[in-house]
């Protein structure tokens, strides 16, 4: 039985989703330089070139090496722009599952891409890895990240009381941590049935199987 992720690209008609290279470092390191990136991610603040070399060149590659996950650089079919990051972490073999999260660059806010490549990957885990369950965690206050999991058929199973930590800006322009609670969502293969078609609907974007 594999205990890593392959070092795979995923695509839909929009997007590719790939391992990151050195040429990302710049439009990764402006993306997690954002309002909401900050506010509701660790990341830290602000975010330097470095750590995004680090993420790079180091983190995300000992991440999937390792077996806890794999991150895909999001990017633009078209215009090979990054767009944003898709990461499945706390992979646990024996059990099939592992958690996925995803951010968007502020610019690219509202074209569908958070929802289209999070379904991309939930296609590609269940159908091809053959996992059992997806799961995602949102800050209560997260209304964005909890739009897309709704939209990719997540189902939500309760709320843990004071498990999160999210941020606030403060007088002097820093950040403070702000204590709030976080919703857990989960996803199983039977819950993709139909998912595209109800995206449509929705005035979403349909698109084919993960290839």
């Amino acid at each position: 039985m594999t205990s890593t992720f392959p070092d795979i690209s995923l695509s839909t008609d929009r997007l590719v989703l790939r391992p990151f290279e050195e040429a990302d470092v710049p439009a990764l390191a402006a993306m997690m330089n954002d309002e909401l990136v900050a506010a509701w991610t660790a990341v830290p603040q602000p975010y330097t070139e470095a750590a995004a070399r680090t993420w790079v060149s180091e983190y995300a590659p000992a991440e999937r090496t390792a077996g806890r996950g794999i991150d895909f650089a999001v990017t633009e079919f078209l215009t090979q722009r990054l767009v944003g990051v898709v990461q499945l972490g706390n992979t646990n073999w024996r059990l099939r599952a592992t958690e996925i999260s995803y951010i968007t660059a502020s610019w690219a806010r509202g074209e569908g891409y958070a929802s289209e490549a999070a379904l991309a990957t939930a296609q590609w885990v269940f159908h091809d890895q053959k996992f059992e369950r997806l799961e995602l965690r949102t800050a209560a206050g997260n209304t964005a990240s909890q739009q897309v999991a709704q939209k990719i058929g997540c189902i939500s199973e309760g709320v843990l009381r004071n498990a999160c930590i999210a941020r606030s800006r403060t007088e002097d322009g820093g950040w403070a941590d702000i204590r709030t609670d976080q919703i857990v969502w989960s996803l199983l293969p039977e819950d993709l049935d139909g998912v595209p078609g109800r995206m449509a609907d929705a005035n979403g974007f349909t698109y084919p199987e993960w290839n």
